[in-house]
């Protein structure tokens, strides 16, 4: 979901004091009010139509990108660094108008690719090629696999290789009620394990299996020792993630010319107090948010990044529909909360995705007798807002499929790509 200026913290102007940066992120990244829109953000891996494990020639596709951007779409269309294809809705005021705007999009991205020969694939990570090249190659890339290489190859993983779906809604009320900041929150941080868990797509990882139901998920995990973290699960939200951005080290600082900095192991705070390599600015604020990749991102609205990209042309549609009814329905969301407070004490005091409960979801999805009776209140609650959210019947329908397919069994999408796989 596009945002200005990542939530509204000011670009450029004087230097930035500690006490400014702190006051900006508590004022900014949890926008309390009303729930009252929904976005999503579509990640696809870009293939050969005649075969997708061939590898897609860099000319066709640069061809494919330049084709692309000169369609007429409401979405915000970008390209990641290995050449996936994202799709970023503006928020809208229902679900359904999410929805439709999003398929119509993909409607035209997709017959302006076929006479090309390409397509779409929606996997968590590419199960055939990997490594794949890096075909982007923007100051803001070359520093962030600097950054991210430091700590092994997960970090050009998730960079090339890597889909998702994500799911952006309000931050919620100033209460302590079921649509209140504080309990969305949480809600988040513990259903988000559900959620990878159920919507596990990514198995298999340039062709071999990995051991995990969601590798996309363990890319995250290793990816950085801070940077990919949540802050304190117990704490009050504002001031958690106020101080985790600041003491997360900064990626990069930019310059005019040539490439930017790299420093190693510069927190923001540090930054601010030494005023070392430059003195830092509200821009360079609203930039550092940009590089940190928690499982829930407060950008005003809550961003919720832990679900991988979805098989079939509308399969992205169901993960939506779920996250969104509950949260926005107050039943749902009251039901949801009280189903995934059992998951606490295997979550522990260890932020998310690297405490137990999160490595479980993503290692064993909804194998784990846990998280599928929680996954199966969930559903259950999911399909009963739904009609009250809007939700026409051919989407309550793709829903209550996806329920008896993969949620009832206790399975997960992954488990039908091993069986292709095998």
């Amino acid at each position: 979901m596009t945002t200005p200026s990542s939530g509204g913290i000011p670009r450029g102007g004087s230097p930035l004091t500690e006490e400014d940066a702190e006051d900006l992120l508590r004022c900014i990244c949890f926008k309390t009010g009303p729930p009252r829109t929904v976005g999503a953000e579509l990640e696809w891996l870009v293939h050969e139509l005649r075969d997708p494990r061939l590898p897609v020639p860099p000319g066709r596709l640069a061809a494919a990108i330049d084709t692309v951007r000169a369609l007429p779409l409401v979405a915000a269309l970008t390209f990641e660094p290995g050449g996936q294809l994202e799709l970023s809705s503006p928020p809208a005021a229902s679900l359904m108008e999410c929805l439709d705007s999003l398929a119509a999009d993909l409607r035209a991205v997709r017959e302006a690719l076929a006479p090309l020969g390409l397509g779409l694939s929606g996997y968590g990570v590419d199960p055939w090629l990997a490594p794949r090249a890096r075909v982007l190659h923007e100051p803001r890339y070359d520093a962030m696999e600097r950054a991210l290489g430091r700590n092994g190859p997960s970090g050009r993983a998730m960079m090339c290789e890597s889909a998702s779906v994500q799911v952006c809604l309000d931050a919620g009320l100033d209460d302590d009620g079921p649509l209140g900041y504080r309990r969305r929150w949480r809600l988040a941080h513990l259903l988000g394990a559900v959620l990878v868990a159920a919507f596990a797509n990514s198995p298999v990882h340039g062709g071999r299996r990995t051991g995990w139901r969601s590798t996309r998920q363990a890319l995250w995990t290793d990816l950085d020792p801070t940077r990919a973290l949540a802050p304190p699960p117990d704490g009050e939200p504002r001031a958690e993630w106020a101080a985790h951005v600041l003491d997360t080290p900064v990626m990069c600082v930019r310059t005019p010319q040539g490439p930017w900095a790299v420093p190693e192991g510069l927190s923001f705070r540090e930054w601010l107090r030494t005023g070392a390599p430059r003195r830092a600015d509200a821009d360079d604020l609203r930039y550092h948010l940009t590089t940190l990749f928690p499982p829930v991102r407060p950008r005003g609205h809550l961003e919720l990044r832990m679900i991988d990209a979805q098989p079939g042309t509308d399969g992205w549609m169901v993960p939506i529909a779920v996250t969104t009814a509950l949260f926005e329905d107050p039943a749902a969301a009251e039901a949801a909360y009280r189903a995934v407070l059992p998951l606490a004490p295997l979550a522990g005091d260890g932020p998310a995705p690297r405490n137990p409960l999160w490595r479980t979801a993503a290692r064993d999805g909804l194998t784990d007798p846990l998280l599928h009776a929680t996954a199966l209140t969930v559903f259950e609650a999911a399909l009963e807002a739904l009609p009250r959210t809007g939700a026409t019947p051919a989407v309550v329908g793709a829903v209550a499929a996806f329920h008896g397919r993969y949620v009832v069994p206790g399975g997960c999408p992954a488990d039908e790509l091993l069986e292709v796989a095998s």
